[in-house]
């Protein structure tokens, strides 16, 4: 007796596309399946899953970012920001408090936004958001990059219409910052 396995579709699944530009209920159409989908200046931009080596940085950050909290204040990992006909969703979002609560949040609601890079947004995490995040007047903006031994952060504060370095911190030696509000961070901890 011989089996055979049913036949596996090769047919890849196709969402439709908008007649212009897309747009946040466009975003609904796509699955959860570890793709991250955003819209910048109406167009679609589409990230693989990530590793699970920037999913333990993320979880770091998170774990760091809430410890500290005051009270009222919200840590959320990728919560979608609205800017203009863009829909960005940053890996770590700090709201302030008496934040709207809406699914895709204000900007100016919006304290900090982590980016923790990987190949494949090393490029978009470094120039294309903070741009957009800096145009949006979001007051704090974190890059995290993987390093040999710990992650490497690099933090930042908007001055005229665009970020400048404050600080580049790695390994285990805790270090005091401010922004968004007084935070020891010790990025080795993070992985």
């Amino acid at each position: 007796m011989v089996m055979t396995s049913p036949a596996v579709s090769t047919v890849p699944h196709r969402w439709p596309t908008p007649e212009g530009r897309w747009t946040e209920p466009d975003l609904h159409l796509f699955p959860q399946d570890g793709h991250r989908y955003e819209i910048v200046d109406g167009s679609l931009h589409v990230a693989p899953p990530e590793p699970e080596s920037h999913e333990a940085i993320v979880r770091g950050v998170v774990t760091t970012l809430r410890a500290a909290a005051p009270p009222g204040w919200w840590v959320c990992d990728r919560l979608g920001v609205e800017i203009g006909d863009s829909n960005l969703v940053p890996d770590v979002t700090v709201l302030r408090p008496r934040s709207s609560g809406a699914v895709w949040c204000d900007p100016a609601d919006v304290a900090l936004v982590v980016e923790v890079e990987t190949t494949a947004t090393r490029r978009f995490d470094r120039l294309l958001k903070p741009s957009l995040y800096a145009e949006a007047g979001i007051a704090a903006f974190w890059r995290v990059e993987p390093g040999r031994a710990s992650p490497l952060l690099h933090t930042y504060e908007l001055g005229a219409a665009r970020y400048r370095t404050v600080h580049s911190i790695e390994g285990a030696e805790p270090v005091k910052l401010d922004a968004p509000y007084p935070v020891r961070v010790a990025p080795a901890a993070w992985i």
